[in-house]
């Protein structure tokens, strides 16, 4: 394999990963009412 495929397929699988850990944070209601609470102290 090549080094530029290496990357890529690396990149993709990072970009992957960070994907799921945040959908995994939006599948928690706790998670989203705290998001909701800060974004509204904000106003």
């Amino acid at each position: 394999m090549s080094k530029a495929l290496i990357q890529r397929l690396s990149l993709w699988a990072a970009c992957t990963a960070l994907s799921l850990g945040v959908l995994s944070l939006y599948l928690q209601p706790s998670f989203m009412v705290m998001l909701a609470e800060q974004i509204w102290a904000c106003f």
